[in-house]
């Protein structure tokens, strides 16, 4: 018979029902969990950066300054100076010494320079040494000194100057220029980079945060995150430099140091926020970790991985010194990301709200502190971009194009050998005296390999530009050369005495032109773009190479590279974005404020740097850098903002929610601005003109884009178009 009970009335299987703690939260975690994993954390942090930390003072046996080595292979530069060996003893590095005086030099004076080029020659650095050459005034000679690569050119340079002053009659001054010189100014410019721009850098940034957060302790934990994410990664970069997979120049280890330092904290003040947030909602730090950690991980790993994929466009260079940055960076931004996720929570865990101390957050989970800060200026900022919003964007997206109209007036073109080093340089003063009693390209001549049965060919279409002030050919002489005339190969000696045979390696020889011009000035770079092109017609396959060529190769390529990369990496970014916030106009208009005050971070640069520092330029490769940097770092702080306000639109209205998420993360994203401006300001304390330019650009332009671009522009332009800003998502057609 059928049971006519209804449902209600059926016996029922027993439930199986869970025990949770009355407070909503999850089931605590094992004690020893609790023990073990921020124990382990912080003991393998510190093993790693104690190992790491010693690399700091052994960079230079792995990193290089060799424009050459950057190039690509593809370059007729490159080619001629993996052919040079073949020509001339060894890869030494040519120095040219000019001795001047006010007086014209007698015969005792240049017999005591000839003493010293002796005595220079018994140097370990120096191979053989050329005699004194004296101008046609008499005020000065010259001689070519080659010094081995093998040496440590900034002992070198500095014993070989010692060793050539000692002796010489008064009056009499010593000057050390070409390739050599210009290398050891470098040298000498990236020698700080290990002490007084990581010393700089970490010093703003632990004022910042001091003033940020009034505590003593939680600074030096958040210091502490940045430095040995620091460790980790030279350790990382080092053994790939150290194996070849990995090019390193002192101005990619400087951008290393600062990028690592700035990221990591950066991402640290976001957890920090977090962090405090929820010691105020739970009792239970492991708790109040773990939500934080939830709460920190999208908008850290998004930033992450948006200034990853930016760097690895970098892979698209030309230059190696490009393309091999990408790699590098993108390495320290890794361990950046993982430091903050791991050694900071665990080192904050430990601590727990003595972190804070003296201001140390209470348990109160109905504080207004817990939730929106309804003071402060945050509060008033939010409620003037609800009142005016329409207003604000339009006004701030005016003034920024206006800034960006300077854009135009930023010269990129390179510059020049001897201005790259800011400040002193005895190089720059010896071109200078070179320059005016011999051909200013003596030292740094252009080199060309053609075959042997085109010697002649090739040696009358250098003698027939202007540019050139002399020719020779690599032969078996004392000086290592003979000169070319219109006649053929000169001989040395009395009449009659046969002209010496040229070097011939693989069919091929070496002619050297000597350049009229300074070989870093814009003349004598035209001077090889038309020796190029007269020698292609009529010596076609010859190479044109050299310190000139040199620069003209790299320039060439720094164009192409910055016409490329610059649109790819919108696009990567775009993509990221989209994927990120689940909309389309979102990121479209994220994208299209950054590139605004990209702009206008150019434009004021382009005003500074021309009007008030009187910079001679800027390197092709400066706007690649600084729009690598503006963008990828800049869309972080739209990053922090726009995932907070998306996560409130979801329980408030996207209205509401852009009030919100700017309130809240008002506080820790100008932090996060300030110290990334400051790290990067930081690399000013280096010499070089490309470190203090890319410095000043993304320094302000981050100051731009936390002060503006985020605080103002973004919010009111969201607040203005409302949930249709997250089209074509569905949070852009209904919400809660």
């Amino acid at each position: 018979m059928r049971d006519r009970r209804t449902p209600a009335a059926l016996p029922s299987a027993p439930r199986v029902q869970t025990v949770r703690p009355q407070d909503g939260s999850r089931p605590r975690a094992p004690r020893w969990l609790r023990i073990l994993l921020p124990s382990v954390l912080i003991l393998v942090w510190f093993a790693a950066a104690s190992i790491g930390g010693p690399y700091f003072g052994k960079v230079d046996e792995v990193s290089s300054n060799d424009q050459t080595t950057y190039l690509p292979e593809s370059a007729d530069a490159t080619a001629v100076q993996q052919r040079l060996s073949d020509f001339t003893d060894g890869d030494a590095i040519p120095a040219v010494v000019v001795f001047s005086s006010d007086e014209p030099l007698d015969g005792d004076a240049l017999a005591a320079i000839d003493d010293r080029l002796a005595a220079a020659a018994d140097l370990p650095a120096v191979d053989e040494v050329s005699p004194a050459i004296p101008s046609e005034d008499e005020l000065a000679a010259q001689a070519f000194v080659p010094v081995s690569s093998e040496a440590d050119l900034g002992e070198a340079i500095s014993e070989l100057g010692s060793t050539l002053r000692d002796g010489l009659p008064d009056g009499v001054e010593v000057h050390i220029t070409g390739p050599a010189g210009f290398s050891n100014d470098l040298v000498t410019a990236f020698a700080g980079i290990d002490g007084i721009l990581l010393l700089v850098a970490l010093l703003a940034v632990l004022v910042i945060l001091v003033i940020v957060y009034r505590s003593l302790l939680l600074p030096l934990a958040v210091l502490s995150t940045s430095l040995f994410a620091l460790c980790v990664a030279l350790l990382t970069v080092w053994w790939l430099a150290k194996a070849g997979v990995l090019l390193l120049s002192g101005q990619t280890q400087g951008i290393l140091f600062i990028l690592v330092i700035g990221a990591a904290t950066d991402y640290s003040l976001l957890y920090v926020a977090r962090y405090r947030d929820e010691l105020i909602r739970e009792e239970r730090r492991w708790t109040a970790s773990m939500r934080a950690l939830r709460g920190s991980f999208e908008p850290i790993l998004a930033s992450g991985g948006t200034v990853i994929a930016g760097l690895l466009c970098l892979l698209l260079s030309d230059l190696k010194s490009n393309s091999t940055l990408g790699p590098v960076a993108a390495i320290g931004i890794v361990f950046a990301m993982l430091s903050a996720l791991t050694l900071l929570p665990a080192l904050l865990y430990v601590f727990g709200r003595a972190s804070f101390w003296p201001r140390r957050p209470v348990y109160a989970p109905n504080a207004p502190s817990a939730g929106t800060p309804s003071r402060g200026v945050w509060a008033r900022i939010s409620r003037l971009v609800e009142r005016r919003p329409r207003l604000i964007w339009i006004v701030t997206a005016l003034v920024l194009a206006a800034g960006s109209l300077g854009f135009t007036q930023f010269q990129a073109s390179g510059v020049p050998q001897s201005e790259l080093v800011l400040g002193s340089s005895e190089a720059r003063d010896g071109q200078a005296v070179l320059g005016e009693h011999f051909a200013a390209g003596s030292g740094s001549p252009v080199y060309v390999v053609v075959a042997e049965d085109d010697l002649q060919a090739a040696a009358d279409v250098l003698l027939a530009e202007d540019g050139i002030d002399g020719v020779a050919v690599s032969a078996d002489t004392d000086s290592g050369t003979a000169p070319v005339t219109e006649d053929g190969v000169s001989a040395f000696g009395p009449p009659g005495t046969p002209a010496p045979a040229p070097t011939v390696a693989d069919g091929d020889v070496l002619l050297q032109g000597t350049l009229a011009d300074a070989a870093d000035s814009a003349d004598a770079e035209q001077t090889v773009r038309d020796l190029r092109a007269a020698l292609a017609d009529a010596v076609p396959g010859a190479l044109v190479g050299g310190v000139t060529a040199t620069d003209v190769d790299t320039n060439d390529a720094s164009i192409h590279d910055r016409n490329l990369i610059i649109p790819v990496i919108l696009a990567v970014i775009l993509v990221i974005l989209m994927l990120l916030l689940r909309a389309i106009l979102a990121p479209v208009l994220l994208i299209l404020t950054t590139v605004l005050s990209f702009g206008t971070a150019m434009g004021v640069s382009a005003l500074v740097f021309n009007e008030l520092l009187g910079f001679p330029g800027a390197d092709p490769a400066v706007p690649l850098y600084g729009f690598v940097f503006l963008v990828a770092l800049g869309i972080d702080y739209n990053i922090f903002l726009m995932t907070r306000v998306r996560e409130e639109s979801l329980a408030h209205g996207t209205r509401d929610g852009v009030l919100r998420g700017l309130a809240i993360t008002g506080g820790v994203i100008t932090s996060a601005g300030l110290v990334l401006a400051a790290t990067f300001t930081a690399l000013s304390v280096i010499p070089v003109l490309f470190l203090v330019q890319l410095a000043f650009i993304v320094a302000f332009g981050v100051l731009l884009d936390t002060f503006v671009v985020r605080s103002l522009l973004v919010p009111a332009l969201a607040y203005d178009i409302g949930r249709a800003v997250w089209w074509p998502s569905k949070l852009s057609r209904g919400e809660r």
